[in-house]
């Protein structure tokens, strides 16, 4: 989530003692890397059986467009994916499975094709914006800037805050957008709140059921991020939420 892994040694460990597939969610991490107990690396996408990742334009590589990719070294598995992604057939018009419409066309993949040589670049400036911004907001008693896994990586989809009264998080919202500041909130609900997923009758969660998830719902807040940031726009930005606070 926001740029670095999850703690992918645990997950795998348990997957094997279960024997389970691992999908790995890489949409918001590309580029990370995970380091093993034992010292090995790898990247964010490649440690799963199946990783995913998404090119919408506003991910660290982006498209024009909509677009994405899976992952993997299991032929079987790869070929899984292909038919669902092309509505379920394994050869026109023989439908084995129900797909969807997944494919990624061929001018997004060129475009692609050239962001990718400049994915490393991307990262660094990202990098380099969250530095400036530890520096700024590091010890601001309102504010806990974020946290780096000791295990990954972090390539700075989202640069976000955590407000420790979280009653002021939408009024600092309302405040930088009077100043032209684009702020955004993600998410604003967790998981057992949607109602997408209330028909799961044996999983009846209720308020109070997973704290932590409530509680960065209510608190967090993201500010500007991308690879064009320069020193002026975050000194802005940055006086401005030490204003809101003062």
């Amino acid at each position: 989530m926001f740029g670095q892994c999850a703690d992918m040694e645990s997950i795998m460990e348990i997957a094997h003692e279960f024997n389970l597939k691992v999908l790995e969610d890489n949409a918001q991490a590309i580029g990370a890397h995970y380091t093993f107990s034992d010292g090995k690396i790898q990247t964010a996408g490649s440690i799963g059986d199946l990783g995913t990742t998404s090119f919408f334009p506003s991910k660290n590589l982006g498209c024009f467009g909509d677009g994405g990719a899976m992952m993997t070294n299991d032929s079987d598995l790869a070929e899984k994916a292909k038919v669902i992604a092309s509505h379920g057939q394994t050869k026109k018009y023989i439908h084995d499975v129900i797909g969807v419409n997944s494919r990624l066309d061929t001018l997004q993949a060129a475009i692609l094709d050239v962001k990718l040589t400049q994915l490393s670049k991307y990262i660094n400036a990202r990098q380099k914006a969250a530095t400036y911004y530890d520096q700024a907001f590091n010890g601001v008693e309102y504010l806990d800037i974020p946290q780096r896994a000791n295990n990954s990586t972090h390539v700075f989809h989202q640069y976000t805050l955590k407000l420790r009264d979280a009653s002021q998080r939408d009024q600092l919202k309302d405040y930088l957008k009077t100043q032209g500041i684009p702020s955004m909130v993600y998410y604003p609900l967790p998981i057992h709140y949607q109602n997408a997923f209330k028909h799961f009758e044996q999983y009846q969660y209720i308020e109070g059921d997973f704290p932590v998830a409530e509680s960065l719902c209510k608190s967090v807040i993201s500010l500007p991020m991308h690879t064009e940031l320069t020193s002026d726009i975050q000194d802005y930005i940055i006086n401005h939420v030490k204003a809101f606070f003062s």
